[in-house]
């Protein structure tokens, strides 16, 4: 799990010295679709560099995410961007998945859509997490199909 939050980190570091398009929108603030449900909001602090809360509700608790993402873009794919980033979680979770709050480190890997002339931007991402507590570890399962209404 260290090597792998080296390598995000590494390649946060690298992304964040490279050139990138803006993303077409500043904030947005919808819901992400996973196992459960979650919303997100999604803010660009400058350039390509944004921050994302999501709060995730399911059978099994909730959880609050927070990502800091740098994000860059692909050539001859207009709105369309990768992102990738370092973030963490605190999860509260009912009987079913451990009974307690626990906090852990999140990477994030993904693309990121701007429909042209409509509000209306998508996300598909992957959240690899390592939990710490008894019982906990590395979780490759998080991430989701986020749907947000830009402004």
């Amino acid at each position: 799990m260290r090597k792998l939050f080296l390598l995000v980190f590494s390649l946060s570091v690298i992304c964040i010295t490279s050139q990138a398009q803006s993303s077409g929108y500043k904030t947005a603030l919808g819901v992400k679709v996973w196992d459960g449900g979650g919303i997100s909001f999604k803010h660009f602090v400058n350039g390509n560099n944004a921050l994302e809360l999501i709060g995730y509700f399911w059978n099994r608790g909730t959880r609050i995410t927070g990502l800091y993402e740098i994000h860059g873009p692909i050539s001859g794919a207009t709105g369309l961007q990768w992102y990738i980033g370092p973030g963490a979680h605190v999860g509260f979770y009912n009987t079913k998945y451990g009974d307690g709050a626990f906090i852990g480190l999140d990477g994030v890997l993904g693309l990121d859509y701007k429909f042209k002339g409509a509000p209306i931007n998508m996300s598909l991402d992957w959240q690899p997490s390592f939990e710490f507590g008894d019982n906990r570890g590395f979780v490759g399962s998080w991430g989701g199909l986020g749907v947000r209404y830009t402004f």
